[in-house]
């Protein structure tokens, strides 16, 4: 098989708090290959967004590797990533704040371009930018808009459309249609399949929603308080979970057939999800797991291939 166009070894991101040290991510490994999309799924506070920010240089790695292209971010000063920038894109979460208020729709757009010296003239930038507003959905006349006059859908449109500008080999998705009403969502899921087909993208899909992760992810990567505890692809994922952690998170996935809802059975986690400032010895899950035994507490559980391509994080598995 061919090199993977993201490789994420070891990652750890520590944050130092009054009072001790907030462990976000705690030995992240995972790989994203060129073309597909990868699900990076789990509860708030897991510390999806921080490996997207670490994989993206928005946050400094404590430790381990970020290898894009062959390149490992993690060792490279701001001047030497400047060109990689270019190759790694985000769609932000909000698309309320993640737009200048007092830019147009077209400023916003052009920077980029500029900036990066895409397009030189400013002809070329203006046919670009429709261009670009045409890719996404958006009219030409939108570039004259400031962002205050487009509702959230359009506004996360223009954000992806600002990805697109510096087309890049790997855009990371943090939680893009969290913030949309459902019918939104469901148009942009759909253009950003479309686009990966079109332009040959290559997704980080950074999500707490299964339902959405599951419609647009080939492989799926599940963490919980720091540590990734499955990775497996999407029909393996949720036809048949290993983790206890990952059965949870299914089993709270509504179904529309009220009377299959009624028939199926939940698994229930006790107590609250711990502290990152103090997370448990052993098996971070077990204080919550339904199946842990005595050695989950006191021994942290290896990521491991259980069958062909599905890995999990569990002693019991």
């Amino acid at each position: 098989m061919s090199e993977p166009l993201l490789r994420v070894e070891s990652l750890v991101k520590h944050f130092p708090v009054t009072g001790g040290v907030v462990k976000a991510v705690d030995d992240v490994s995972f790989e994203v290959r060129r073309g597909e999309t990868v699900g990076l799924v789990g509860e708030s506070g897991c510390g999806k967004t921080t490996t997207g920010r670490c994989i993206l240089q928005l946050e400094r790695p404590t430790s381990g590797r970020v290898i894009f292209e062959g390149e490992d971010l993690a060792a490279l000063d701001e001047h030497a990533l400047r060109s990689v920038r270019r190759r790694v894109q985000v769609i932000f979460q909000d698309p309320y704040s993640s737009l200048n208020p007092r830019m147009t729709v077209g400023q916003i757009l052009a920077e980029p371009l500029k900036v990066h010296r895409i397009v030189a003239d400013k002809a070329a930038r203006d046919a670009r930018v429709h261009e670009l507003l045409t890719q996404v959905g958006l009219l030409p006349q939108h570039a004259r808009r400031y962002p205050h006059q487009l509702s959230g859908g359009q506004r996360q449109r223009v954000g992806i459309a600002r990805a697109l500008a510096m087309e890049p080999s790997l855009i990371v998705c943090d939680e893009p249609v969290s913030a949309l009403d459902v019918s939104i969502q469901a148009q942009i899921i759909n253009l950003l399949e479309d686009l990966q087909d079109r332009l040959g993208l290559t997704y980080l899909f950074i999500a707490h929603d299964l339902s959405v992760v599951r419609h647009i992810s080939d492989r799926v990567v599940v963490m919980y308080l720091g540590k990734v505890v499955e990775i497996a692809d999407r029909k393996s994922l949720y036809e048949a979970p290993l983790h206890p952690y990952t059965r949870a998170l299914l089993s709270a996935v509504p179904i529309p057939d009220p009377k299959l809802e009624a028939q199926r059975s939940r698994t229930v986690l006790r107590g609250e999800v711990p502290s990152p400032l103090k997370p448990p010895s052993g098996c971070v899950f077990h204080p919550r797991c339904p199946i842990a035994v005595e050695r989950c507490a006191a021994q942290v559980p290896a990521l491991r291939p259980v069958r062909p391509a599905h890995f999990g994080a569990c002693h019991l598995v």
